[in-house]
């Protein structure tokens, strides 16, 4: 089996399928978040049982509150999250194998013209044997697609990233979104990003991998990852201080194009905080992390950026350390938020 990776999907004895975040996972659990559970309520089929999807990460919480083990102190991103203990692991959706199998066997979709559009856009990859660092993820991963179903890639690394980039350029695969239809990206993006106005929302949505397929006119997105063996967040420990909403500057975006996102930053004004005198660590933040996806490729050195997270102290294994805003989506109080300010 392939190694378990960031975005893959796993399948544990209780019939939960966990989505798994990030590629730093303690010895006892792969870290992540119910993504499909088995609820009458749902509106999918998977084992012939009624699944429902769950797109909050924090949900999560709730919906594994008979499951006390599966919470779990990540000292990587320094507060108690979600995972699924790798001994209760049954099966391992990998998005690079999903990818492979699709193409060997595309009697797997139904023939809707979304799963079509995928096939193309599968093969397009495949004949510029890119599949060892492109995958496929989302509701075609695990077999609940739809006639309505979005399409979500994934690429690996700078190679990954270079043929990701080339293939949201096949006007014949895939459009950029444009005319009527920004507004359907704005209002798809607009309830994660309270707060931003419609140009500046698009304009940071521009620069992300996304788009229409050609043939269906569903939305497809690809989310770029790090690369197989990168160790930037390996033996990193984060400590929570405190809350904090800046205005800052963004001074180096080279980290920030695969998830999770680094960004160098430098504070300009402290806007709101849970802690007293914010500003004398507002002269020592330096950076930016992001486990939202959302933020993955968004910003630019140069930008003015609205961020409002936790204020976390994080050092790594050489005992180097410094003060950073971390976004990370486990938070049942509050939603953290990273957009342009102008």
């Amino acid at each position: 089996m392939p190694a378990v990776r960031d975005r893959d999907y796993l399948l544990d004895r209780a019939g939960v399928v966990f989505k798994v975040i990030g590629d730093v996972h303690p010895a006892t659990h792969w870290l992540g978040y119910v993504k499909y559970y088995p609820d009458p309520r749902g509106d999918r089929t998977l084992f012939d049982t009624t699944y429902r999807q769950n797109t909050v990460v924090s949900k999560a919480f709730g919906i594994l509150a008979d499951r006390p083990e599966c919470y779990v102190y990540a000292p990587a991103i320094g507060c108690v999250i979600t995972g699924v203990p790798r001994e209760d692991v049954v099966r391992h959706y990998s998005c690079r194998h999903a990818l492979t199998t699709l193409h060997e066997t595309p009697a797997l979709l139904d023939g809707s013209a979304v799963s079509k559009d995928l096939l193309a856009i599968i093969n397009w990859i495949i004949d510029r044997k890119a599949d060892d660092v492109l995958g496929v993820t989302g509701s075609f991963l695990v077999g609940v697609a739809g006639a309505r179903s979005d399409i979500d890639l994934v690429c690996y690394g700078p190679r990954g990233y270079e043929t990701a980039r080339r293939l949201f350029t096949e006007r014949s695969l895939i459009r950029p979104y444009e005319g009527e239809d920004l507004t359907r990206l704005y209002l798809r993006r607009a309830k994660y990003m309270a707060g931003s106005s419609f140009d500046i929302l698009l304009r940071q949505e521009a620069r992300k991998l996304q788009g229409l397929t050609a043939g269906a006119g569903a939305h497809i997105n690809c989310e770029p990852l790090r690369a197989d063996g990168d160790r930037a967040f390996h033996n990193v420990i984060a400590q929570e201080v405190g809350q904090i909403s800046v205005l800052a500057r963004i001074t180096d975006h080279r980290q920030g194009l695969t998830t999770p996102a680094l960004y160098g930053i430098e504070v300009d004004t402290v806007i709101a905080s849970t802690i007293d005198e914010p500003e004398v660590f507002a002269r020592r933040i330096t950076h930016l992390r992001s486990y939202l996806g959302a933020y993955t490729g968004a910003f630019r050195q140069g930008d003015t950026v609205h961020l409002s997270g936790r204020l976390v102290h994080i050092q790594d294994a050489t005992g180097t350390g410094g003060f950073g805003i971390e976004l990370t989506p486990w938070s049942a109080t509050e939603s953290y938020l990273a957009t342009l300010a102008r």
